[in-house]
């Protein structure tokens, strides 16, 4: 069901990437210098699989401009997958597709549970942070840089919850305890903190590469590209992984023995990483030299 790679003699392949400060430059969310890469794994039918904190409603314009409108994608840091039809099947999902075909599978809790015990906590450990439910559209634009209709979009969650510290960072410890005897897991964002109700980035990966196996009924190598902590499951996850520069606010240090740390920040490193692991051993898997974004492969 899933389209296999035009060399049948090439194991299949899955790339998991992060978007905010990889696949898409942190401060302008450009992606054009990983364009060429990216019709390339398309020509050869390797689906790139956004693994990010942003929600089901931001996803679904995205995947189309990035033209990953095929493949299925990680919402909210892992609280979420969506599935295209290919990845889907009759007899494992009860939700039907949407409108735009993709099903969607709650792998964690629900987002009004989440909210309710981040009130109850922070009353109880007299901490402050402002969530995301409870900015306006005006201050998630002023954090994030997104336009009003995006920022729109951000608050439309479904299994995480993001918010701005605002106590000192010596009590986080506690709130990360107590978070944890409710089954909520707190991540650290470039941004924000994340609390989420399910697996983190990792977790979900493994559900999605299990997936795979069980349609394909094989073993994918699987690439992972991230900057920030709550890509460090994502790293872990995967066969081959890539930390692009620039963007960690605590230094990361996945457990993860084919580990390659790019120069380049953002999707420049992005196509960096992608060069180092894929370029050499597949050379049709090269973009060609002198390819410009936007006219092809070149």
């Amino acid at each position: 069901m899933i389209p296999p790679l035009q060399d049948s003699a090439m194991q299949p392949r899955l790339v998991f990437t992060d978007l905010d400060g990889s696949l898409l430059d942190h401060d302008s969310y450009d992606w054009q210098q990983a364009r060429p890469w990216l019709l390339r794994l398309k020509t050869l039918g390797v689906p790139v699989i956004p693994v990010t904190c942003r929600t089901r409603a931001e996803m679904l314009p995205l995947r189309q401009r990035l033209g990953l409108s095929d493949t299925p994608f990680i919402a909210e840091n892992g609280s979420v997958v969506g599935l295209p039809p290919a990845w889907s099947h009759a007899h494992l999902e009860r939700e039907p597709p949407g409108p735009d075909g993709v099903v969607m599978r709650n792998l964690g809790l629900d987002i009004a549970f989440i909210r309710k015990r981040l009130a109850v906590w922070r009353e109880r450990l007299g901490v402050a942070f402002d969530t995301m439910g409870e900015m306006t559209l005006e201050e998630i634009m002023a954090l994030t840089g997104l336009d009003e209709d995006d920022a729109r979009l951000a608050r439309i969650r479904q299994g995480s919850e993001p918010l701005v510290w605002k106590s000192d960072p010596s009590a986080l410890a506690p709130f990360r305890e107590a978070l944890q005897d409710d089954g909520l897991r707190l991540v650290q964002g470039r941004r924000f903190w994340h609390v989420t109700g399910g697996p983190d980035k990792g977790g979900a990966v493994t559900w999605l590469v299990s997936r795979f196996k069980a349609l394909r009924g094989c073993e994918p190598l699987t690439l992972g590209l991230g900057d920030g902590p709550n890509d460090q499951s994502l790293l872990e996850a995967v066969d081959q992984a890539v930390i692009i520069r620039g963007g960690a606010v605590s230094p990361l240090a996945p457990r993860q023995p084919a580990l390659y740390r790019s120069q380049a920040t953002g999707p420049s490193g992005w196509a960096e990483g992608l060069a180092h692991w894929w370029g050499s051993d597949a050379p049709r898997m090269t973009p060609k030299q002198g390819a410009v974004p936007g006219s092809g492969l070149g």
